[in-house]
């Protein structure tokens, strides 16, 4: 397939594993001296990543998406007298945030998958 298909599935995976992270934070909320952890789209994926295919034997190649994540513990909130600096409004906001994306890039693919089907039909109903 193409550089979009295989950036839109990156990025589906990419929202899978940061919901895990943001999960894992919101069940250590009450637990002692845990540390709040992230993980960063721009680590995640770099500008030159999410360029469009080349068209031309000139142009720069596309990066490949396929690279494991990097994982933030998120030191710059406040902590609590317990040393924990969970927040769960901050959690929740990254939750939702997080889903967004990934109805985002679901909703792409859907699209994307839409016009390969009907450029192979001709266009016929």
């Amino acid at each position: 397939m193409d550089i979009g298909v295989e950036t839109l599935k990156s990025m589906m995976q990419y929202t899978n594993e940061r919901h895990k992270v943001l999960a894992s934070n919101v069940a250590n909320a009450d637990t002692p001296h845990y540390v709040a952890k992230d993980l960063s789209f721009s680590k995640a994926f770099s500008d030159e990543e999410l360029r469009l295919d080349t068209t031309d034997k000139n142009h720069i190649e596309a990066a490949s998406v396929d690279k494991p994540y990097t994982l933030l513990d998120d030191e710059q909130t406040y902590y609590w007298g317990d040393k924990n600096n969970v927040s769960m409004d901050v959690e929740v906001a990254k939750m939702t945030e997080n889903a967004l994306l990934g109805q985002a890039a679901i909703r792409l693919l859907q699209t994307k998958s839409l016009m390969y089907k009907t450029a192979i039909r001709g266009n016929k109903a």
